[in-house]
């Protein structure tokens, strides 16, 4: 038994993490100390004004471990690993675990090239970024090939030059062929270094050699060349127009601020490189309920940037936090240079962050929009059929389906809606087995009768074992089932509810002639619905669902029993060799048109078979 006043007196005096534990030993907080020993030892005060959320975590907490580091960098790279690893459900979690994409030039290489790259490696290799956008990465590089010449495939030069023919790239003029030895080395590098430089921000070089190579081709009436010097003059210009500068210093920085409220708040970064701003992004924070700004700042920073490849030389924040001293330690232990951590007052910096500001208050004004938008769509719609059938406190609902084609391959479909939004891991399928032919009533009263009994005994067993835990999506019966059909199909579902003794609502959701949902049929009589509203509108996604389930279903089984109707029926296949020639030829079409020595190819196929498979195809 873990008795907390007597381990907290044996808390030792040094720098650490400590981790505390629930009473189904689940990690529910990490934290860092100075001072483990007094730090541990605050949370088990009378309080002391650390907020609700904190107090309630520790009313949970049933035992606690720590872990001793030499210094308080060590706790703080401890701390982020541990959170990172468990996301403990009181620790303010960053909830974006985003890779950004980079540009690396592979300067180590003899003819270098520029690449698209997730990660920043210590390879010798020049990487700008990061940015936020994949796709203007990808344009960014195919217009500097396009520009400079450079080379876009992966070999080993120089001393795969020669081995091969140059490809196509070399034929369209998008490369100098350097395995081909059509460049220099010296040659090759000036052109990088001319990329180099337009990677750094240097336009007006490139903007003034295209411009006079397009009026040079276009004096000699080469209007091609021509054309193809204006298009890349225009894509350097978009690209240079992109760039804003905020600050004539040109270093390296990140811009970051909050918005939040009672219970979200998303972080703004705005992506300074080389004095230009090249991006911005917006994290979603969760578990900050009560928790101050300062805080949430501290544990994006402390997050964020031991995830992230790149280190800014500065971080420009929205107010101060604490560990300033350490944290810039840290940063600048993993960058290999010098950071700063900045609260700017006054001027372009300041109003910088306050745009950022903005913006992340935009973000978190739009997202709960979005939100309430999407509660009205679920929740809300969830709320209006309850409200048409008179029912309370509707959460789950189940709907069912039957899918037959004259009476072959009878199956079922149940699909599961939880506050209006369909919970896929419950949905399941039945292959009828006491039906033949076409009787719905039948087939719906046969799904229905093992769903339940299935669900009663896992209930059973659930309390025999004293158990809290679902063992499935039977366990749970829903508060509202859902008929795809009208009082014949609600009728089938009342008797077999009856016959097992469950009380469970059902109502039936009725289609016109036009096979378009109209209502719903409950209690006897058809509840009409307003088409428009969204009580309306998730009905009829239900049944939708539960149709394309039960058919996608049959369907595969019909796909499934024509494969085996067909080549089973030729003498000396079985099983085995079904199996072979299906993988080996993807469709039955393609087994009817080959040749017997392409099917003797397959080795589980003798020729004797194999000229009896395509014997059989051609009687």
């Amino acid at each position: 038994m873990f008795d907390i006043q007597e381990e907290l007196k044996k808390l030792p005096k040094e720098p650490g993490v400590y981790i505390m534990h629930d009473e189904a030993d689940t990690i529910i907080y990490v934290g860092k100390a100075i001072n483990l020993y007094n730090r541990v030892r605050s949370y088990f005060r009378p309080n002391i004004g650390r907020g609700p959320q904190i107090d309630k975590m520790v009313t949970l907490i049933r035992r606690f471990e720590y872990i001793v580091t030499d210094s308080e960098l060590e706790a703080l790279v401890l701390e982020n690993n541990l959170i990172k690893e468990h996301s403990p459900k009181y620790n303010t979690m960053l909830k974006d675990d985003k890779t950004y994409p980079y540009i690396k030039v592979t300067v180590g290489e003899a003819y270098p090239r520029v690449l698209f790259s997730r990660s920043m490696k210590k390879d010798h290799s020049k990487y700008f970024g990061p940015y936020t956008s994949a796709a203007a990465v990808k344009d960014t590089i195919d217009l500097i090939n396009k520009l400079y010449c450079l080379r876009t495939c992966n070999r080993n030069l120089p001393k795969d030059c020669g081995a091969d023919r140059a490809c196509l790239n070399y034929h369209m003029k998008l490369c100098t062929a350097p395995c081909q030895g059509n460049v220099s080395e010296e040659e090759y590098r000036e052109r990088v270094k001319q990329a180099l430089d337009f990677l750094n921000g240097s336009y007006q070089a490139t903007l003034k050699e295209l411009e006079q190579k397009m009026k040079q081709a276009s004096e000699n009436m080469e209007f091609e060349e021509a054309i193809k010097y204006r298009d890349l003059y225009n894509s350097v210009k978009q690209i240079a127009s992109k760039q804003k500068i905020t600050d004539s210093d040109g270093e390296d920085k990140d811009i970051i601020a909050l918005a939040s409220d009672e219970n979200d708040a998303v972080v703004q970064v705005f992506f300074v490189r080389g004095g230009k701003l090249i991006g911005r992004e917006h994290f979603y924070m969760k578990h900050v309920a009560q928790t101050p700004r300062s805080q949430i700042l501290l544990d994006f920073v402390k997050q964020f940037y031991a995830g992230t490849p790149f280190v800014p030389k500065e971080l420009m924040l929205q107010e101060e936090i604490e560990d300033v001293e350490i944290l810039e330690k840290w940063l600048s232990n993993r960058k290999g240079a010098r950071v700063y951590i900045r609260v700017p007052k006054i001027g372009a910096k300041e109003k910088l962050v306050e745009l950022a500001a903005k913006n992340a208050m935009l973000v978190l004004s739009q997202d709960k929009e979005r939100i309430r938008r999407e509660e009205g769509r679920t929740i809300g719609a969830v709320k209006e059929i309850a409200a048409l059938l008179g029912l309370e406190n509707v959460n789950r609902m189940e709907a069912y389906d039957i899918s037959n084609i004259s009476g072959f391959a009878n199956v079922g479909s149940m699909v599961v809606y939880e506050k209006g939004k369909p919970k896929r891991s419950d949905y399941r399928k039945f292959r009828i087995k006491t039906v033949s032919g076409p009787d719905d009533y039948a087939c719906m009263k046969e799904v229905l009768t093992r769903r339940f009994v299935h669900g009663m005994e896992e209930q059973k067993e659930l309390a025999e074992k004293e158990m809290e835990a679902e063992f499935g999506s039977f366990t749970k019966f829903p508060d509202l089932i859902m008929m795809d059909g009208g009082k014949g199909q609600v009728n089938i579902a009342l008797g077999v509810l009856e016959e097992l003794r469950i009380a469970i609502p059902v109502c039936g959701m009725v289609k016109d002639d036009n096979h378009r949902t109209r209502g719903l049929y409950f209690n006897n009589q058809e509840i009409p619905i307003e088409r428009d509203s969204e009580g309306f509108k998730l009905i009829t996604r239900i049944q939708d669902e539960a149709h394309r389930f039960a058919i996608e279903y049959h369907r595969s089984l019909r796909s499934k029993s024509q494969v085996k109707s067909v080549l089973d029926e030729i003498p000396g296949v079985g099983p085995a060799r079904r199996k072979a020639l299906m993988k080996h030829f993807k469709s039955i079409e393609e087994v009817k048109n080959a040749d017997v020595e392409t099917l003797a190819q397959v080795p589980e196929i003798p020729e004797h078979i194999a000229q009896g498979i395509y014997e059989y195809f051609r009687k």
